[in-house]
């Protein structure tokens, strides 16, 4: 099972608390912030949640707001929604909640309210107010206590990770008295990147190669924090070079520790874990040696360690689906120019009928048909390019306003699929290429077509099926391949069929293919192409398609011509 969090343009809660899902598969598990209701969950993937899972409805369920209340309701599914393992149609949400979606045993969420981004403020404001301010120190420590409230009633309106980071930066210089502050985070290879730095001045610091290293990498070797308040006091120094190099008198290196969820229903909430992941450090120092720290120095060191993690987790879930989400808009004009592009206007023409359907398996694909009329004919055409998505969906436009030119011009079939060819080969030097069938059919019956590393066409005539198989290299394999066209005669009634091989290894959930005997079955058994699309489907059995299928047929007919 592969699931794929996605955002899409939901009315917002409005209570501000963000509930979290919690995904969990074997040892591994994902969070979703769940910002926006209602939220959809299904196979299709323009849903907030996509399960790819054959026992997964497309539109399964739905987690819905009312009145501050969240229920999850079942959309009529095939195998079921369960709350804890009860069959549901519509069901209150509480914390902790088991939800499940038709497959019940590899995967499932949990509905969790407490983890929430917005409320890592507070979380940061509670343990504050646990800290005891001894009375010696009680002036200065509590201005340290305003300085750090301060601090959280930004961090709990910042949703963004520089904020965040700067905020956490500003804060700890004031409370440390350092001269400089960095926070470095771990990237997704592991390694340890410079993601802050500031200095007392407020000015931001890019470079941070007069600092103690070593000592970063000791913090996060270890776990744990590392605190120097005057390093001449300190017997010690070697292997410290930049610490001897840059008159470093005072260093503090805190582990950023990433928050653990229990693994048993009755916890699962985020919690400080001993050896928990160290997702970052927060380094500070000073060329001057600073006084001792106080216990309430210790306490607050001690808050943004456990913390400061949730806080920078949390601002990069709400970055992430903020990226998500501005991708998915991005995706969804792109599928809408591609829609535009690919609509087809069927040319009426007495002597013969155009049909064509479509079932993507994402929003926008390789594959494209036209149909144009010229003066010898009319010509269709059916094409897939290689990959899928964005690439492979530019691609297409790019190649079907290419062989609509060349049409319109009255080339000859072989000249268009030979200038085609030389564009892949020059432009893109073997990264794609492209299979391609196109067909003209005259007034009087000849048709003439070119294959191009495609399925092979249906020539449907009567009850029986033929299968042309002549055939060429796919465009974009080989420069200066040479293309050879065939021709049939075709008679009233006919038709002539062509398939994406979408259709032809659709799979069902056993792995089986629909394969070519089944295609020809139903093109001889039914005149119609959502007949072929529908055994297709059926045939499937709600396992997600992995390819674009595409079905197009020209139908001869002789009555027209002569009406």
């Amino acid at each position: 099972m592969t699931l794929t969090a996605i955002s899409s343009s939901h009315s917002s809660s409005g209570s501000g608390i963000f509930p979290a899902l919690i995904f969990v598969q074997g040892n591994e598990q994902k969070n979703i912030v769940l910002n926006r209701t209602p939220f959809t969950i299904g196979r299709k993937a323009d849903k907030d949640l996509v399960i790819a899972d054959p026992r997964v409805s497309r539109d399964h369920a739905q987690i819905l707001q009312e009145d501050g209340i969240f229920f999850l309701l079942d959309e009529g599914s095939k195998h079921g929604t369960f709350v804890n393992g009860e069959r549901i149609q519509r069901q209150k949400l509480e914390r902790n909640d088991r939800l499940e979606f038709g497959a019940r045993d590899s995967a499932y969420l949990i509905f969790n309210p407490a983890q929430a981004s917005s409320n890592t403020a507070r979380e940061f404001l509670s343990q504050i107010s646990v800290i005891k301010i001894p009375q010696e120190n009680e002036a200065a420590d509590l201005q340290k206590l305003k300085v750090f409230l301060e601090a959280a009633r930004k961090l709990n309106t910042a949703g963004v990770l520089g904020e965040i980071l700067l905020t956490m930066l500003d804060t700890t210089l004031q409370l440390t008295h350092a001269e400089r502050a960095y926070v470095f985070l771990k990237g997704e290879d592991g390694k340890l990147r410079l993601s802050a730095g500031r200095n007392q001045k407020g000015e931001s610091l890019l470079d941070d190669t007069t600092i103690s290293h070593s000592i970063v990498e000791e913090s996060m070797r270890s776990n744990s924090e590392f605190v120097l308040t005057d390093t001449s006091q300190s017997a010690d120094l070697s292997g410290r070079k930049s610490i001897v190099a840059y008159d470093l008198r005072s260093v503090i290196c805190i582990p950023l520790r990433k928050l653990q969820v229990q693994a048993t229903r009755e916890q699962q909430t985020p919690v400080p874990v001993a050896g928990a992941e160290v997702m970052g450090a927060l380094y500070m120092d000073s060329r001057f040696a600073s006084r001792g720290m106080t216990d309430v120095d210790k306490d607050i060191l001690h808050v943004i360690a456990t913390e400061a993690g949730s806080l920078i987790e949390n601002a990069r879930l709400v970055q992430a689906e903020e990226e998500s989400r501005r991708y998915q808009q991005e995706l969804a004009i792109a599928a809408s120019i591609q829609q535009r592009l690919m609509q087809v206007k069927i040319p009426e023409v007495p002597f013969a009928q155009f049909d064509a359907r479509n079932l993507p398996c994402r929003q926008i694909g390789g594959d494209f048909y036209d149909a144009i009329s010229t003066k010898d004919g009319l010509v269709v055409v059916l094409a897939d390019v290689s990959g899928k998505g964005v690439s492979a969906a530019l691609l297409a436009s790019t190649l079907q306003g290419l062989i609509y030119s060349h049409l319109s011009a009255g080339m000859a079939l072989v000249d268009v699929v030979s200038c085609v060819n030389r564009f892949f080969t020059e432009k893109l030097v073997g990264e794609k290429y492209a299979t391609l069938l196109l067909a003209r059919l005259r007034r009087d019956g000849e048709l003439e077509y070119i294959n191009c590393g495609h399925v092979p066409p249906l020539l449907v005539c009567g009850n029986e099926v033929i299968r042309p198989t002549h055939g060429n290299v796919p465009v974009g394999l080989l420069a200066g391949a040479a293309f050879e066209s065939a021709s049939c005669q075709m008679k009233s009634g006919d038709r002539f069929i062509l398939v994406t091989d979408g259709v032809t290894e659709a799979e069902n959930p056993a792995g089986e293919f629909f394969d070519d005997s089944r295609l020809e079955a139903i093109a001889k058994k039914t005149p119609t192409l959502g007949a072929i699309l529908s055994a297709v489907t059926e045939f499937c059995a709600g396992n997600p398609l992995s390819d674009d299928c595409t079905v197009v047929e020209l139908l001869y007919s002789t009555a027209e011509a002569a009406a």
